[in-house]
This record gives structure tokens, sequence and C-alpha cells, in this order.
């Protein structure tokens, strides 16, 4: 899976935020990218990318006197002990406040660490397996199979679901593979949708 810095890179299956929430971390994009990337220092983190809808230079840092994007989501992946892991918050309605978040988060887990309870530590990074790249796994997210926004009404589900079943059932040009992909996501579509 590649994952680019910019724009953001939004873990697959990871739901959205709703309504974000402001919050009281009080610090600035840069004070807590540093902090974040110092805590996976720390940790032992390797090959790090910090995806966020904040524009970079070629450098790789933000321009100056940036507004806040419209989609403050944050993403970070990196490898952990040969394993690719990957962080998102989008509660908040600042990336600054997302990426602290994310900080917060790790800081805690590497506190479990430090307390002696290392392999609670290694079972809550479990969770945070990098989930592998659709390519490999034929696993994408049913909104993209269905080819609708995520946040569909029902009604709009269920027309995609079956033009897209016409579309690919094998006597109409399709083929079984495609066909068993849109089974696929309209059964994740209504498993996520009752659940």
């Amino acid at each position: 899976m590649t994952v680019d810095a910019f724009p953001l890179c939004w873990p697959e299956g990871w739901p959205r935020t709703k309504r974000p929430e402001t919050a009281r971390f009080a610090t600035s994009f840069a004070t807590a990218r540093d902090m974040l990337m110092e805590e996976l220092r720390l940790m032992g983190a390797r090959n790090i990318v910090l995806s966020t809808n904040v524009a970079l230079r070629r450098d790789g840092l933000p321009y100056a006197g940036q507004k806040q994007p419209d989609d403050a989501g944050v993403a970070v992946y990196f490898e952990y002990k040969q394993r690719s892991m990957t962080f998102a918050c989008d509660r908040w309605r600042k990336v600054e406040d997302n990426t602290q978040a994310i900080r917060k988060t790790i800081e805690a887990l590497r506190g479990i660490e430090r307390w002696g309870a290392s392999d609670m530590m290694e079972r809550a990074f479990t969770g945070f397996q990098a989930l592998p790249s659709s390519a490999s796994t034929n696993a994408t997210a049913w909104w993209v199979v269905l080819e609708v926004d995520h946040n569909a009404n029902p009604n709009d589900v269920r027309a995609a679901y079956q033009r897209r079943r016409k579309q690919t059932h094998p006597d109409h040009g399709g083929t079984a593979d495609q066909f068993s992909a849109v089974q696929r996501a309209w059964e994740q579509y209504q498993e996520a949708r009752n659940g």
C-alpha cells in the first residue's frame, strides 16, 4: 500500500467522525508533529509517514500560514517490529489536535511497556496493524465496489447495488469474481448498517 503525506490517506475501513469536536490541547501543528515523531522514535518505529491535508513544500515541511483544511483528519503509518501499523484520528476540528491525540495515545501505549506490562502493549498494538492492501486481499470497501459515497442513503446504496450486480453478472459481460465482489460489498454494507 502506497501512502502519501499529502493529501490525507485515510486507512481503509476506519470509520470517520461525523461531527468533530473542539479539543483543548493548545499546541501548534509543528509542535504536535515533532512530539509525535519523537514518541514514534522512542518506540522504535521506522518508515514513518504522517498523512494529512496540510499542503507540504518540497522539503516536506508545511507551507506557512495555511488555513485549517476542511478535513482535519490525521493518519500515521509506520513499521513496528516488522509489522505495518497505522493510527488515525479525526475526532477534533484541527489537524494539530488530531496529531496530538495520536501522540498521546502512543505515549500511553509506551507507558504500558515502561510499567512492565509489555505483553499487554504487544496485544494492544496488534489491533493497530495496517490492513493489507486491497489488491492482495480483494477486500475493497463496499462503497468503492458499489460506486457510491460511504455516507449515501439506503435507497441510493440499494439502487447502486442492483445496477452494479447487473453490470458485473457473467451473463451481461462481467466475471464471476466481479459479481462476487459486488455481493460481498452488499453484505458488508448490510452488516455495517445493522451492526
